[in-house]
């Protein structure tokens, strides 16, 4: 299948303003955040090309400075998926892979992967991975989106609260036979699906946790979880930013 990943790229930031065009973030790594995540992605096999989909020209100017495909979008879109639709509708391609535009830490086996296991099942129509958290800090912040999956790999649910909960137990993340699993901010989509999947209702629950994969679970809807070893952060706060130039220091 030919794949395409698109990485939106949205200016405004209540959080952390302008944060994928920082200078700081240049001045300590050599890199704006959106340009890690696009050479990281880069790398990947199975992917045709990468495109960064922005309504920002200072964002759209970087971009092209660094070497990189970008697009104009709407201004008016309200979510990043909106955004990438948008762009993938003027595309031939099979499979669209969304990989945020604050996750510098991702990288081109996680892009391979969720590719590999959207090929690899016909009943779903979008794929995403997963993390196994391991420390109860992790379990407890709800900033950190926790999944749930059926006997066949397919989620059952995606909350901010730690899920599963155990009734009986004071240590819950060291039950035994319960993994928790974090969940990573990268999707594999269908592109046919996902022209349709951003014309659907937003449900309640979507509402409710503010996280939009919920509509095509509520919507009926498969979504493919693969298990990854690799792991990534999104910076979301100036703290989240402080941690990730830590931990690039450091590597």
């Amino acid at each position: 299948m030919k794949a395409v990943v698109i990485i939106p790229a949205r200016y405004a930031s209540t959080r952390l303003p302008c944060k994928l065009i920082l200078p700081e973030i240049k001045s300590v790594t050599g890199r704006y955040i959106i340009e890690h995540v696009y050479q990281n992605v880069k790398q990947a096999r199975q992917i045709h090309k990468v495109i960064v989909a922005t309504d920002n020209h200072l964002i759209y100017d970087i971009v092209k400075g660094f070497g990189g495909d970008v697009e104009m979008t709407s201004v008016s879109h309200t979510s990043g998926t909106d955004r990438i639709a948008e762009v993938a509708g003027r595309l031939d391609a099979d499979v669209i892979v969304n990989v945020q535009g604050d996750e510098p830490e991702m990288n081109a086996a996680m892009v391979d992967q969720v590719i590999e296991a959207m090929s690899e099942d016909q009943d779903a129509v979008m794929a995403t991975l997963a993390h196994e958290i391991k420390n109860a800090a992790e379990l407890t912040n709800p900033n950190v989106v926790k999944v749930v999956l059926d006997n066949y790999g397919y989620a059952l649910y995606f909350s901010r609260s730690p899920i599963p909960y155990i009734r009986d137990s004071k240590d819950p993340i060291n039950e035994p036979g319960i993994r928790f699993l974090r969940h990573l901010g990268i999707y594999a989509y269908k592109k046919d699906f996902l022209l349709q999947y951003t014309k659907l209702p937003s449900s309640p629950l979507e509402q409710a946790e503010k996280l939009e994969q919920l509509r095509a679970l509520s919507n009926g809807y498969k979504i493919k979880v693969a298990i990854t070893e690799h792991t990534s952060r999104g910076i979301d706060t100036r703290e989240d930013l402080m941690a990730f130039l830590e931990r690039y220091k450091h590597d």
